[in-house]
């Protein structure tokens, strides 16, 4: 229970102090995401459209609200140990406590612009689908996913400090080989060469989330068994990993 408490102060810190003393105060973890998926959304749905996808905004925004979580939350969580360096030294609790927090934040708003999205899904497709049934099984096997990787990288930042400009740098070019833009199907010579549409597929962790929340928001159908599947081992197996990785380097 005192755990617990102090977890809830930490969020709340975390949410509070970014933009201390700004106008908008926390509504900047609202404002700069939307804001980028504004940006993405206009280059690549009006001014440089690449694939003929119906709807094509919807599809854009609800693998944009995935990246953005994945990759925010991570970039928080990698120096998180080394800022709150006093308060681990002074303070005896959990230290997967703090990159959780982080994440924890960056999952508040994740979960802010998914209810944006879905008056949007709403008015774009007419009705509310059963598979939306399947969203909350999702979302929290996502932020499995997305908190293993935050411990990982916050433990491996504390012991090597060039993980935080390698995670960043590294993210760009991920960015763009996740089926954000577009869908694996769609890419040119996907069909007589299988095994590159795999590879993008099924060998990016977080690609199957971005495809399994798609299914569900924009094409209003459950995910198939393999996704379905892939979603809940890699969250589960993430999470696993994160706690073990953090444990053992945290010694």
């Amino acid at each position: 229970m005192h755990y617990r408490f102090l977890f809830e102060q930490m969020v709340r810190r975390e949410l509070r102090q970014k933009y201390k003393g700004s106008a908008l105060g926390v509504l900047w973890y609202l404002v700069n995401p939307l804001v980028l998926m504004g940006a993405y959304a206009l280059v690549f749905s009006v001014l440089w459209r690449v694939v003929d996808i119906p709807d094509y905004p919807l599809f854009l925004i609800v693998g944009l609200i995935v990246w953005v979580f994945f990759a925010q939350a991570m970039l928080a969580a990698a120096p998180s140990l080394v800022q709150n360096a006093p308060l681990v030294r002074k303070v005896r609790f959990p230290r997967e406590a703090i990159p959780a927090s982080v994440a924890t934040v960056q999952f508040i708003t994740f979960l802010v612009m998914l209810a944006l999205v879905l008056p949007v899904a709403l008015a774009v497709r007419g009705s509310l689908d059963p598979a939306l049934a399947l969203l909350p099984v999702i979302v929290a096997l996502l932020f499995c996913l997305v908190l293993g990787f935050s411990m990982v990288a916050s433990v491996l930042h504390a012991h090597y400090r060039d993980v935080e400009p390698v995670l960043a740098a590294a993210l760009l070019p991920w960015f763009f080989l996740t089926p954000i833009f577009f869908r694996v199907s769609d890419l040119p010579g996907v069909s007589d060469h299988r095994w590159a549409g795999d590879l993008l597929q099924w060998a990016n962790p977080i690609a199957p989330f971005v495809s399994g929340l798609r299914d569900v928001i924009y094409s209003g159908q459950a995910p198939s068994g393999g996704v379905l599947l892939y979603m809940g081992i890699a969250g589960l197996a993430a999470l696993a990993l994160g706690v073990f990785v953090f444990r053992r380097m945290e010694r």
